[in-house]
């Protein structure tokens, strides 16, 4: 079936299940058609500093993900809604949230101080 945007779907943008798995950085999970992940900190505020990051960071890509905060976590999701699953774009975005996460050396230093 051709993309048609009035149906808000395109099928062949969305990754296979297996493509998912395959493509999906280590620590991100694939569930329901959805690519996510969620990062611990140690405290509110550096979770919410975290998720003004990544919403920065999607502003400048223009491909923006789903963003819930909790206590001391942050989940991120990632579903391209017009291709009704996980395209590329999700894939990449994952990769570049990874991106804002200091190094674990960098992070063990900051919980010992």
């Amino acid at each position: 079936m051709a993309y048609d945007p009035r149906m808000n779907y395109d099928p062949a943008r969305k990754l296979t299940d297996g493509d998912v798995q395959d493509l999906k950085p280590d620590g991100w999970y694939g569930d329901d058609g959805k690519l996510f992940r969620e990062f611990e900190f140690g405290t509110y505020q550096q979770g919410v500093d975290f998720a003004t990051q990544v919403a920065a960071q999607a502003e400048e890509r223009g491909h923006h993900p789903d963003l819930h905060i909790y206590f001391r976590k942050v989940r991120v999701n990632f579903f391209t809604h017009d291709a009704g699953g996980v395209t590329q774009a999700d894939i990449d975005g994952a990769r570049a949230v990874d991106t804002l996460l200091p190094a674990p050396d960098t992070q063990a230093q900051a919980d010992q101080d």
